[in-house]
């Protein structure tokens, strides 16, 4: 590691090996010479003919390609694009170096576009497969949660307010549900990716009716021999010179949905950090806070959430790069998308890790949530506890106004003198209500409050997300390990 320059965090702390690979150099340059590899393959496929009507392309020359895919002379490209300031040109160059025979073909008919853009969906392609992976096993391992826990009544909330019991389980199917419409929406768009295919210059294919003497059946395959050989189902149909920026809107919101869900997720798990009730993982040598050695700081929830905002707001660099681009192609968009497209996919990627880590040590505190569920629960009661006195000869309205006094009451002792909730004895004290302190305490039983909870869990599980799990059983297991 370098100290004397900025390195990124996102590489150096929160992005895993696997997605830095995918949009590491390395692996840029290898998928260059793969598509300058298919470009050939196709061209020969395809009969191309010299001047002489010989093979312009021969399988000699596409064999001394494939030799040194992988070998990529880094120092040779890297002297060349200081003399011409070309990338593309370069690599085409040092290929050349490496493959003399081959080296008038390599390129042939192509822009620079064929080799940047073909990658930029390869690699998004790849990214994105590696998002529903991690994906898929942050449903595992939050549906394993949900189901030890779904009968584990808990005080839920509405604006942050003691509303209706739910269950521990129930609320994490909240979670789940969400990266659920995720995993739809990544999918989704995996299964829209198209190649740009080799287009040309604006996209009408010039270069190439030009080569193939007209022959635009040959010129048409071209295209589809490309994607088959670089593991895509077909190419654009339409294009500038480059694919539409549309793509990475696309690709960049389905990041921003991931890291949506994501943050809410946090946000929650902070919050009943903050009552007690749950808590991140901690580690036994961790520190909490350099000030108060007490502090259990629910710090991976919140670099959840910090690294969420800024995808997020990242989806809109592409938007505007999509929004600005001139006719059929303009670079405003290359220094943009060179920082965006990858930053909002490894900050993604650390997100997720997160994600999973948080949920595999979730620590749930049941008598802290028991504490306080019963000491809202006589608030939540009192609907059952007016029934029960009606159906004893009591008046409905008139016992709803007296408890309505009686809560008021019970929540001045609690709020104003710090006392115990004592509703139920206030309750019993009063003779409209035909109940004693029994049969009052005999309605505390949370189970009685939580609705269908338990059997929503279940049924769930069963008909949505056991069904994602049983078809990508070879993918789950993945256990995020985070750097810092």
């Amino acid at each position: 590691m370098s100290y004397d320059r900025y390195t990124s965090p996102l590489s150096e702390r929160y992005a895993s090996k696997e997605m830095q690979y995918i949009f590491s150099p390395d692996k840029k340059f290898k998928t260059w010479r793969r598509l300058w590899i298919a470009l050939a393959e196709a061209e020969n496929e395809l009969g191309l003919k010299n001047e002489h009507g010989e093979p312009a392309v021969t399988k000699e020359q596409i064999d001394e390609l494939k030799a040194n895919a992988d070998n990529i002379n880094y120092d040779v490209a890297k002297q060349r694009e200081k003399e011409v300031r070309h990338d593309v040109m370069s690599h085409v160059y040092a290929y050349g170096v490496q493959c003399p025979k081959a080296a008038g073909i390599i390129h042939l008919g192509a822009t620079s576009c064929y080799v940047g853009d073909n990658t930029d969906v390869i690699v998004m392609t790849e990214g994105l497969k590696l998002v529903r992976k991690k994906l898929i096993n942050v449903i595992d391992e939050l549906s394993k949660f949900a189901d030890k826990y779904k009968s584990q009544p808990t005080l839920a909330f509405t604006h942050f307010q003691p509303a209706q019991p739910t269950t521990v389980g129930k609320r994490a199917t909240l979670w789940l549900q969400e990266f659920v419409m995720d995993l739809e929406d990544v999918e989704y768009v995996l299964s829209t990716m198209k190649l740009l295919g080799s287009k040309g210059t604006t996209g009408t294919q010039a270069s190439f009716m030009e080569l193939f003497d007209g022959d635009e059946e040959k010129v048409k395959k071209l295209d589809d021999i490309i994607a088959k050989k670089m593991g895509f189902e077909k190419c654009f149909p339409v294009s500038g010179q480059t694919y539409s920026r549309k793509l990475d809107t696309r690709v960049l919101n389905v990041l921003a949905g991931v890291a949506a869900s994501a943050h809410k997720f946090s946000n929650d798990i902070r919050l009943l950090q903050h009552l007690k009730e749950i808590e991140e993982p901690f580690e036994k040598n961790q520190i909490g806070s350099s000030a108060m050695a007490y502090k259990r700081n629910p710090m991976r929830s919140e670099r959840i959430a910090s690294l969420s905002r800024y995808v997020m707001s990242d989806v809109t660099n592409t938007m505007f790069t999509s929004a600005c681009q001139w006719f059929e192609r303009t670079l405003d968009d290359s220094a943009n998308k060179r920082i965006s497209v990858p930053e909002g996919f490894l900050a993604t990627d650390g997100i997720l890790d997160l994600v999973l880590n948080v949920v595999d040590g979730l620590v749930v505190y049941d008598k802290v949530i028991e504490k306080r569920l019963m000491s809202e629960l006589p608030f939540m009661a009192t609907e059952n506890i007016m029934m029960d006195s009606v159906k004893a000869g009591g008046n409905r309205q008139e016992l709803h106004e007296e408890i309505r006094k009686l809560s008021m009451k019970a929540g001045e002792n609690v709020k104003k003198y710090g006392k115990d909730n004592n509703l139920l004895e206030l309750i019993a004290d009063d003779d409209k209500f035909p109940v004693g302190i029994e049969e009052l305490n005999a309605t505390m039983d949370p189970a009685k409050y939580v609705g269908r909870s338990a059997s929503q869990v279940t049924e769930f599980l069963e008909n949505i997300v056991n069904p994602i799990l049983d078809a990508n059983k070879d993918i789950l297991g993945v256990k995020a390990e985070i750097n810092v």
